[in-house]
């Protein structure tokens, strides 16, 4: 699909032309309605509206559909969509206008989210992203051999990469994998930038959850140049241990994200009631 674009935060003042817009940013959400066992309503839309603003086909000045019609294509209320809308408006991807649709947001104030509530999220997050490979290989690591309950001293395979969007590096990342795992894949394998999609998909894995642990680093020289980012610049980082469906750790991710670039977010029922 070629970018849909129109003059950056300033779209077109006829009548016209702004129903065109709208009307071709609508094409551009596929109908699908959501359902309330996938979690809640308006995160899933979130996930749907950012999926075409993240992959360039809305471009920054472009109007998004009326709230009218983004809630019938999706089968939910208007509720539903402001709130999807807001959540939108707070990771910097789109700007809300008086009595008008909002329009999509410059990249520059763009802050990309971080969703962990379900594996669909996770890949959801991913979606803009492009995984370059740095090597695959053993190596020795004692936080892995923990997490991944492994004898002292024993040599993982290790992926070493960086995701890139737009050409742009944002995160690196490590991936290890205990011994009988890594043994059955190959560089080549590693053909998903969402990496444990690749797994279960060569391997015929199931995975069945993810333990995850964040925290606050700064960047160090190597990370910073690795990042094209300031020394002592904040980082997110992410810590990602996958399980099969038998209980066993299968996958190690360690992330390094640059913090002007993401942000977590985190649906939290309530669960005192």
């Amino acid at each position: 699909m070629l970018p849909i674009t129109a003059p950056a935060e300033s779209p077109t003042e006829d009548p016209a032309d702004e129903a065109a817009l709208q009307e071709a940013a609508l094409a551009a959400f596929k109908p699908q309605p959501l359902t309330r066992s996938d979690g809640p309503l308006y995160r899933q839309l979130a996930i749907r509206l950012r999926s075409p603003i993240d992959a360039g086909a809305l471009q920054a000045g472009h109007p998004l559909p009326r709230e009218a019609d983004l809630a019938s294509r999706f089968g939910v209320s208007l509720i539903t969509v402001r709130q999807a809308l807001r959540d939108l408006e707070g990771e910097g991807l789109i700007k809300k206008r008086t009595a008008k649709p909002a329009i999509v947001a410059t990249p520059a104030v763009r802050n990309k989210p971080l969703e962990f509530q379900s594996f669909a999220a996770i890949a959801a997050s991913s979606v803009d992203r492009r995984l370059v490979i740095k090597s695959y290989r053993k190596e020795r690591s004692a936080l892995a051999c923990e997490l991944l309950v492994l004898p002292d001293g024993t040599a993982c395979h290790c992926l070493r990469a960086v995701l890139l969007v737009r050409d742009r590096p944002i995160t690196q990342t490590t991936f290890y994998f205990p011994p009988a795992i890594g043994s059955r894949l190959k560089r080549a394998d590693f053909d998903d930038v969402v990496v444990f999609r690749a797994v279960q998909r060569h391997l015929g894995i199931q995975l069945s959850r993810a333990q995850i642990r964040v925290r606050a680093e700064i960047a160090d020289e190597p990370l910073a140049f690795a990042l094209g980012y300031v020394v002592g610049g904040p980082i997110l980082a992410t810590e990602m241990l996958y399980f099969s469906s038998t209980g066993e750790p299968v996958e190690l991710t360690l992330s390094k994200n640059r913090g002007d670039q993401f942000s977590i977010t985190y649906d939290a029922p309530n669960d005192l009631l």
